[in-house]
C-alpha cells in the first residue's frame, strides 16, 4: 500500500516560479515511476512529467524547458520545479506513483493559479 500527498501550490504571477512536492509513504520499494499530472477546469487530466527510479525523466512538450521533475535519494519525495509560468499552466496538479505491478496511487491534488 502506498500513500501520496502533494503540496506547494499557490498563486503566482506570470513568469514566476513554484516548486511542488510529492511525498510518498508505505511500500515505496514497489514504485518504479512517479509522475505529475494536471487538470484545468473543463479539461481532461493531462500528463506533465515523469521520473523513473533510476532518475530518467520525461516531459510533455507544453512544459519542456520550463518545468523540471526531480527526486530525493530515498525515493520518498519527488518535486516539480515550475519556472516561467503562464496563465495556461493554471490547474490542479496531481502526483501519481506507479508500481511494478502497474498499480496507480494518486494524491489529492494541489491548486496552482498563474494570474496577476
Amino acid at each position: 500500500q502506498v500513500q501520496v500527498v502533494e503540496s506547494g501550490g499557490g498563486l503566482v504571477q506570470p513568469g514566476g516560479s513554484l516548486r511542488l512536492s510529492c511525498a510518498a509513504s508505505g511500500t515505496i520499494f514497489s514504485i518504479n515511476v512517479r509522475s505529475w499530472y494536471r487538470q484545468a477546469p473543463g479539461k481532461e487530466r493531462e500528463w506533465v512529467a515523469s521520473i523513473s527510479r533510476d532518475g530518467t525523466t520525461n516531459y510533455a512538450n507544453s512544459v519542456k524547458g520550463r518545468f523540471t521533475i526531480s527526486r530525493d535519494n530515498a525515493w520518498n519525495t519527488v518535486y516539480l520545479q515550475m519556472n516561467s509560468l503562464k496563465p495556461e499552466d493554471t490547474a490542479v496538479y496531481y502526483c501519481k506513483a506507479k508500481s511494478y505491478r502497474f498499480d496507480d496511487y494518486w494524491g489529492q491534488g494541489t491548486q496552482v493559479t498563474v494570474s496577476l
